[in-house]
């Protein structure tokens, strides 16, 4: 936001302090600046001028003027500007001698947007002989996030006041509230929820003549970044910009009936607004209606079809305070933000309403001679809440501050900021204050802080006894999960916890069953999730664009329904393999090992490949998932996926950790292959194996599998055996060998031995 140097000056008397020092004054104490751009700098040497002579150049547009240049005498200056006539009274600014268009140029008549008057460029300007150049202003621009829970600083006289406590001067109000005449307007003013709208204050002109604003009116509008239309908009604009306070005029001639109503828009309702946008409107929409229908979005912008116009000769100018919430929301919801909507949306002081309509009164008479008041004062309202006072204890204020302050300083701070303190230092908050900014005593230690200057007080170390935090016992297994994953060669993503109702689907579950987000925060994710696996599954199709192999795995939340009670998060972790040109099988082994359990062979999901899909079992109990993603699912390749349940994997523990001591004696192995039907499992023969196998063996491992012409195969062990305090003789393992043999044929397994 911009503040005009020039226009602050008028709030504080006696202010000498230059811009580039204030600038610095403002940063340390109040808001954070962004820098200074002189506004009008043409305007330092520039002068009213009359064009006495035109003569065109051949060949060009443009044309050799002889100019009354008033103290810097007789020139002459080529001029490009269409509207370069005899006779004109023009502004002149000597730049000194150029060549254009082959002639000595000495100096330029100025359009209004190289002055910085406002942004035309149709021509120079066009003046009268008493009209008077504004000065030169300095532009400060502060940063709109340091002041978003200060609504008075988004005014020029609420600046003032800042800069007026810092520098010790005093503060003029430019609101004049006994110029209000009383109750007893024209029109009336109904408020169906005082929640939405606490106050709507309006006045009505007769004998209105909408014209171009006066140059210093419209200079001081460019220095703080607001755009120019007419006296009437310009004037709204002006009050915005020094008052913090939003108002609007409508053309009464355009309103239907004489009551105004400021209620939620009925359901179908819609608007034209002042951008020519059409703008369909909901109950959850705040308007300005008269009796056809709305003619303003309150708090946001104005309906085109009540706009003012050249035309215009009576007016209703309104100010009103509405909800912040109510304005966000529907800003947000219709898309459209504007420089009115900006300033509610921080919560305004209900109180500004009267005295932007008592400056109005001021400011219309010059803006537009000859217009004139009917009747009174319309002002519709809630009760006014007085804010409560605060006890400010001043040996707590020291320990806060680390500085021990005078009790007579700290009164002048506060009271030059307008609190009003009593003798025991219970402190009155003002009104523009106590919207959701000063509420208690820690927010008067910042006033004094920040005022006093935090460089003035002396760091200090704390008095306190320090201890080492130590994190909660789930986030360091959620850490070490974590760690587990990428000591295993896993790259680690992150989703959002929100996903569309296609992906929902997509995966087989019912949209109704998931947390719908009311303001999602872009298209596409307006339900939470209940399983990690749609964002996985977007990570492995992205990734499969560029990578051959690759492996992935994320830690995460589902946010499941609870029976209308907060909804349940249950951590969990999903790891995937990708490959594009194997069978898959390897993935979905080294999952296996990853997972650290036994797997058991189970249906598959709707989003599992029908034959490759087991459960997860530790400690007899089903903790996850292993399986191949449904082909459906991936256009290429195969992707082996793992599914864990952390709340589970941690209620249950790590296993313990037990010594063993090194093998003294060596241990023997042998290899059997037998062969079964196609779909038999491994792990069903792993069993079969460890049993006949007795307590000599040491481990079974499955080696491989071959595929045999017949619809059956072969599968190979490797089988350990050994003995911790001998080693085994030959025929020792030899009768381990037939056991198992014998047991496997037993069973109607064929072998190959």
């Amino acid at each position: 936001m911009k503040f005009s140097y020039n226009w602050i000056r008028e709030f504080v008397p006696g202010l000498e302090v230059d811009p580039h020092s204030l600038e610095r004054l403002i940063t340390m104490k109040t808001a954070e600046c962004d820098g200074i751009a002189v506004s009008g700098e043409l305007l330092k040497g520039a002068v009213l001028a009359r064009v006495l002579e035109v003569e065109n150049i051949e060949g060009q547009k443009n044309v050799k003027a002889l100019v009354d240049a008033g103290p810097y005498g007789m020139k002459t200056v080529v001029c490009g500007a269409a509207n370069c006539r005899a006779g004109i009274i023009t502004a002149y600014v000597p730049l000194g001698i150029k060549t254009v268009s082959g002639i000595e140029s000495d100096g330029m008549l100025a359009a209004a947007d190289e002055l910085d008057i406002n942004r035309d460029h149709a021509g120079i300007l066009e003046l009268t002989a008493d009209t008077v150049l504004p000065p030169v202003d300095h532009a400060i621009e502060i940063d709109n996030k340091s002041i978003t829970h200060r609504p008075d600083l988004w005014g020029h006289h609420g600046m003032a006041r800042e800069v007026a406590a810092i520098t010790g001067h005093p503060l003029r109000d430019p609101a004049d509230l006994s110029l209000l005449p009383p109750l007893g307007s024209p029109v009336q003013i109904e408020i169906e929820d005082f929640h939405l709208c606490p106050r709507y204050s309006a006045l009505v002109f007769d004998n209105v003549t909408v014209q171009p604003s006066p140059l210093w009116l419209q200079a001081r509008l460019t220095a703080a970044g607001l755009n120019t239309k007419n006296n009437i908009v310009d004037l709204s604009n002006y009050l915005m910009a020094e008052l913090a306070q939003p108002t609007h005029a409508f053309d009464r001639a355009k309103l239907a009936g004489a009551t105004i109503f400021a209620r939620p828009a009925r359901e179908g309702e819609s608007i034209v607004a002042l951008n020519d946008e059409t703008y369909h409107l909901s109950p959850a929409n705040l308007v300005i209606a008269d009796a056809s229908g709305p003619i303003a979005i309150a708090g946001v912008i104005g309906g085109r079809d009540s706009a003012i116009s050249a035309v215009t000769t009576s007016i209703v100018f309104e100010s009103a305070n509405f909800n912040a919430s109510s304005v966000r929301r529907t800003s947000s919801a219709l898309k459209i933000r504007t420089d009115a909507s900006m300033r509610f949306e921080k919560a305004q002081d209900p109180v500004n309403t009267l005295r932007a309509l008592a400056r109005a009164l001021e400011l219309l008479p010059i803006l537009s001679p000859g217009i004139r008041l009917v009747g009174g004062l319309a002002d519709n309202c809630a009760e006014l809440k007085v804010p409560p006072t605060i006890s400010l204890d001043l040996d707590w204020l020291a320990r806060k501050l680390g500085r021990v302050l005078d009790p007579a300083e700290v009164r002048r701070i506060l009271e030059a900021l307008q609190f009003k303190v009593s003798d025991d230092f219970e402190v009155s908050v003002p009104t523009w204050r106590a919207t959701k900014d000063i509420a208690m005593a820690e927010d008067l230690v910042e006033e004094v802080g920040r005022m006093i200057g935090y460089d003035s007080i002396e760091p200090q170390p704390p008095l306190v006894p320090c201890a080492p935090s130590f994190d909660p016992p789930e986030r360091e297994f959620l850490r070490g999960i974590r760690r587990h994953y990428a000591a295993q060669g896993f790259t680690e993503v992150s989703n959002y916890s929100f996903i569309s109702e296609e992906e929902a689907k997509r995966f087989g579950f019912a949209p109704e069953d998931h947390v719908r987000v009311l303001n999602p925060i872009a298209e596409g994710q307006e339900l939470m999730r209940t399983s990690l696996l749609p964002g996985i599954h977007r990570n492995l199709v992205e990734n499969a664009k560029h990578f051959e192999d690759f492996r992935l795995f994320e830690v995460g939340r589902e946010i499941h329904l609870s029976n209308g009670e907060k909804p349940i998060e249950r951590p969990h972790v999903v790891a995937a393999i990708y490959s594009r040109h194997d069978d898959g099988r390897a993935g979905l082994m080294e999952l296996k090992r990853v997972s650290g359990g036994e797997l058991r062979p189970a249906a598959a999901m709707a989003w599992e490949h029908p034959s490759r899909a087991a459960e997860v079992v530790k400690h007899g109990q089903v903790v996850g998932r292993v399986f191949e993603l449904h082909p459906n699912l991936i256009d290429s390749g195969r992707a082996a996926v793992l599914y864990l349940d952390l709340t589970q994997l941690q209620q249950l523990g790590a296993a313990a950790t037990r010594y063993q001591s090194v093998r003294r004696f060596p241990t023997s192995s042998f290899d059997l292959s037998v062969i079964c039907p196609a779909r038999e499992y491994a792990a069903t023969l792993e069993t079969a194996i460890r049993g006949f196998a007795g307590e000599l063996a040491e481990a079974v491992e499955f080696v491989t599998d071959y595929q045999m012409p017949d619809a059956r195969k072969s599968l190979s062990f490797r089988i350990v055996a050994g003995a911790a305090d001998r080693t085994l003789a030959g025929a020792e393992v030899t009768a381990i060998r037939e056991r198992i043999i014998e047991g496997l044929r037993g069973l109607h397994y064929e072998l190959l031995v």
